[in-house]
């Protein structure tokens, strides 16, 4: 994978640790989502802020590319410390299961999500055989020590590393003690869960990114925005499709989405719409619309497609990078009987949608 930057307020992104920006406060664990609990683990290793409440940022040096881009030097030590979120690649369950993994939130959109927050770096550590076989000891002097010159880490309180996950967040900061490095435990982030709904009964449920998984998959949308602190995103490129819409009086755009990014259940969602830049910056207050996720029952279409209808707009998107907002779920997908019956009830979804937005 090449070692990445991008412009503006910059994340430095790299799979080689000894390319990483040093030295560095790191925030450890997987973070798919980068949802509300992910969040407090990374707060503590952040820039400080200004009195002008401004985060103090790094200045970006230019980059120095060779090749075909595949290769490039990281800018020089400025005397900063790099706030570093450490993540992993391949997901480990991948690793261990061998099956590809759906993720919530792919690498350019984790970059993204990382960069809003402050963070300067994401290391990406290669999750390999080699890196399983390392001790708690062996990871915390090779990786956090020697190579990337820790000097503040952060990591949730369920956090679990080295060999067969022997180390526990407790293990770290006494090994990461002796090299005189301090460690923030977080507590877990809860959100109240309804038992009965009669009795009004709430228990206290860990946030995480399987939780959300299975939220979203049972069309949960709301509740999925609430507990990642923002609406779930699809970003994809506006792609070529039948046109069915456009001959009943509903033009969609047709969205090619990255491969390993994880659909929420199959059916027609009320949506905010925003164009993105090239390093997926949203652009503009966006336009509202319904977005159908699944295989098109009505046209016999066999293949999973994710298009969406915008409101009050008419235009050329092709090749455009769209990111859609999912703020309400409104149906499942089903199949009608003809192309009359699917337009009468795409009036009825964009009706509910309108009514969500008050627009």
């Amino acid at each position: 994978m090449p070692n990445l930057s991008q412009n503006g307020c910059s994340v430095w992104v790299t799979s080689s640790p000894e390319l990483a920006l040093t030295p560095t406060a790191v925030a450890l664990g997987k973070f798919d989502g980068v949802h509300r609990g992910h969040q407090r683990v990374i707060q503590p290793i952040l820039p400080p802020f200004r009195k002008d409440g401004e985060i103090e940022r790094w200045e970006e040096p230019e980059m120095e590319r060779t090749g075909d881009g595949e290769k490039v030097t990281p800018p020089p030590h400025n005397g900063s410390i790099y706030s570093t979120v450490v993540t992993f690649d391949p997901h480990p369950q991948e690793f261990f299961t061998g099956k590809p993994r759906s993720l919530l939130t792919p690498l350019d959109e984790k970059v993204q999500q990382l960069r809003s927050l402050g963070v300067q770096q994401l290391v990406l550590l290669p999750f390999d055989k080699e890196l399983c076989a390392l001790t708690p000891e062996e990871f915390v002097e090779k990786i956090l020590v020697q190579q990337l010159q820790a000097v503040k880490i952060s990591v949730g309180q369920d956090f679990r590393f080295g060999s067969k996950r022997s180390g526990t967040a407790h293990d770290l900061q006494i090994i990461a003690a002796k090299y005189n490095i301090p460690v923030t435990i977080t507590s877990l982030e809860t959100c109240a869960e309804s038992q009965e709904k009669k009795t009004q009964v709430y228990q206290q449920t860990r946030i995480s990114s399987s939780l959300i998984r299975e939220i979203l998959a049972s069309g949960n949308i709301e509740r999925a925005n609430q507990l990642l602190g923002r609406p779930y995103t699809l970003i994809g490129t506006v792609i070529q499709g039948q046109q069915v819409g456009r001959t009943i009086g509903f033009p969609t755009a047709n969205l090619e989405l990255p491969k390993d990014k994880f659909l929420p259940h199959h059916g027609v969602y009320a949506v905010r719409v925003f164009t993105v830049n090239e390093i997926l910056d949203v652009m503009g207050n966006g336009y509202f619309g319904v977005m159908n996720i699944g295989n098109r029952p009505t046209v016999n279409g066999i293949h999973l497609s994710v298009e969406v209808h915008l409101f009050d707009w008419s235009g050329d998107l092709y090749g455009k990078k769209l990111a859609v907002h999912l703020e309400k779920f409104l149906r499942p997908e089903q199949k009608f009987p003809n192309l009359e019956a699917l337009k009468t009830q795409i009036q009825l979804d964009c009706s509910a949608a309108r009514a969500f937005f008050k627009c």
